[in-house]
This record gives C-alpha cells, structure tokens and sequence, in this order.
C-alpha cells in the first residue's frame, strides 16, 4: 500500500509540473490604460431627414448651400435652383429646416399671379462690324452673352424648351432659348467660342439649298461637328421661300412644293447628318392655315414664328414665338426681349 501511495504522489507531482509548463506566461504588471486609437478624425454631425415620395426635409448640423444639398439629395448640385425656388434661399444655418423637392410641383409655371415665360431669340449673321440690321458685331453679340450669364440666365436646349411645353418639365425662372437661323458660318467663328466659353447650348436652324454653298455658308461636315458638341440642327425649309400658298397656284401646285420645301429637307437630314429634324423655322416667320396643315402632315412637331414675344408652357407647339435681335439693338433695348413672367390674376 505504501508502495501504490508513492505511486499516486509521482503522478500528481509530473501533471503539476506539466501544467506549469504549458501555462502561458505571466502579463506585464498592471499600468495605466493606452489612449484612444489613432485613425481620420470625425466627419460632421449627420443632418436630420425625414423624406416623402415628393420630398426630402433636412435640418442641417452644419452650414450648408443649395447647391451641396441638391449633390447629396438630388444628385445635381445643378438642380441647386429648385431648392432655391421652393424655399426662397440658397444657404441654410444649422438647424434651418431645408425643403428639397424630389420632383416638379409646377411644371406649367402657372400661379395665380400670372404664368411662367420663357424668351426663345433669333439670330441671323455675325460679322467683325454690324452691316445692316441683320449682320450683327461680334462684340455686341458677345456683350449680350455675357449680360445673360451676369444675370443668371439659363440656356436651354430645344429638346428641354419643347418638353416645357409639353408639361414634362420645370423651369428655372430665368431661362432662354438661343437660335441661330439660316446655316451662316459666322456661327462657328463668331458665336461658337463665346457659346462655349459660357456653357450655353444654341439651335442652327438651316435651309438646305444653302449648306456648303460657298464661303459663307456652313458645310454638313461643320453641321456634323456642331452636333456633336451639343448644338441642335434643324429645318429651315430648303429654299427659304416664303411657304404660303402664292396667287394662282393649285393645289396640286402647292402640295408638290411643300413636299420639296418640307419633307425633302427630312431626308437630307438622315442622309446626311444621321437624324429627322422634327422642328422647323418659319423662312420670314410667315405661315397660314395651309402651312400649318402641311409641316404637321411632313411629320413636325414645333414650329418657329418671329413674332415678338416670350412663350407660356401652353403655346400652340406649330407657332411658337420668336424675336429677332437686331444689329442696331442697344443692351437696354436687348434686355427687354427678355420678358420672364405674364402677371394675370387667375383666381
């Protein structure tokens, strides 16, 4: 028995010792805890939100602008404006309740004050000196350009000028619409870089006959490339004659010549320039009944006038107004084509 207890005693003796030697080994004496970890500082306090489907409410933490909410809520600082428009402000202090529309709420422009308009201008030839009322300097016609961006305009395109008509969108207040008619190269070395330079968009409107015809006239290739930049291209007829029905014409007469005059320039278009125009320039802005029959027959969806005045998003889409600049125009007398607003009490 006393030889089994020695046993026992040598087995407890090896596991002790094994347990010691596998133990990890002792921490370092206790001190005081490590500092915070390093890593980027804090970004700001996230603002408040609460949204519906047709708006974002933001209660900032910090200062913000109309144009960075509408980045992060809008996903444009571009439609910076619409915050504007809503709210009446473009900067919001911390805490300043910001209402962001997801979408349009007036696309009409229509209040009971009065209507919503937007100026749509002519231009014709553009020359180092101003000859006549329809060759216009290049400095004059910079200087207006410029006047424009100073006061906040804003170019549109005609493809968004038409869907303002067609109630598919909303505008900023101050907007306008810029057309060249005729094809003159002029455009290109006069109106192009100033275009550019402001970022504003433009619309040539030419008649075919015209095109690549001489030094003067622009050729498809230089349409092309214009296109391709941004600037629209549209139909201008494709003599320039004057489209109504002349004395003593038939109507076989007549209905032979607004095939040439409307729908030729269509495929001239495609063939060339890779696209249907489906806008059309008055030549001389004059039209009738007749005309109006026949560009919508061809397959038109708008039509230009150069009767002076400003359009509501209701204007009948075949005669939309237009008004010509003139060389001899002064900045004051420019500025008052710039008409944005019809008050009319509408209650």
């Amino acid at each position: 028995m006393r030889r089994a207890l020695g046993q026992i005693l040598l087995v407890v003796v090896i596991a002790a010792a094994w347990g010691c030697a596998s133990a990890p080994p002792p921490g370092p004496p206790p001190g005081p805890l490590p500092g915070p970890l390093s890593g980027p500082p804090p970004g700001p306090p996230s603002p408040e939100v609460f949204e519906s489907p047709d708006f974002f409410v933001v209660i900032p933490k910090i200062p913000e602008t109309s144009a960075t909410l509408a980045m992060r809520y809008l996903g444009d600082a571009g439609k910076a404006w619409m915050i504007e428009e809503y709210t009446g402000a473009a900067a919001f202090a911390p805490g300043q309740q910001a209402i962001i529309p997801r979408k349009p709420w007036n696309p009409a422009g229509v209040t009971v004050q009065g209507y919503r308009l937007v100026p749509v201008l002519v231009y014709h030839n553009l020359g180092a000196q101003p000859r006549g009322r329809l060759v216009q300097s290049a400095a004059s016609f910079e200087q207006q350009m410029r006047y424009l961006k100073a006061e906040g305009y804003r170019a549109l395109t005609l493809a968004e000028f038409l869907e303002f008509t067609q109630l598919k969108r909303q505008l900023p207040k101050k907007c306008v619409v810029l057309t060249f008619d005729d094809g003159y190269k002029s455009f290109k070395q006069y109106a192009y870089p100033v275009l550019k330079e402001m970022g504003f968009p433009a619309t040539l409107f030419v008649y075919t006959d015209y095109v690549g015809l001489g030094r003067d006239a622009l050729s498809w290739q230089e349409l092309k490339d214009l296109q391709a930049e941004g600037f629209e291209v549209q139909a201008h007829s494709k003599t320039h004659g004057d489209l109504r029905r002349a004395p003593g014409e038939t109507q076989a007469q007549f209905d032979q010549r607004m095939q040439a005059e409307l729908a030729q320039p269509r495929e001239l278009f495609k063939r060339r320039l890779g696209q249907v125009p489906d806008a059309i320039a008055y030549p001389y802005g004059r039209w009738d009944a007749d005309v109006l029959r026949q560009v919508k027959t061809t397959g038109y969806l708008a039509a230009f006038t150069v009767r002076r005045q400003a359009n509501p998003a209701f204007v009948q889409p075949l005669t939309i107004h237009r008004s010509q600049i003139y060389a001899d125009m002064s900045l004051e007398e420019f500025a008052k084509n710039l008409t944005l607003f019809q008050e009319e009490d509408l209650r």
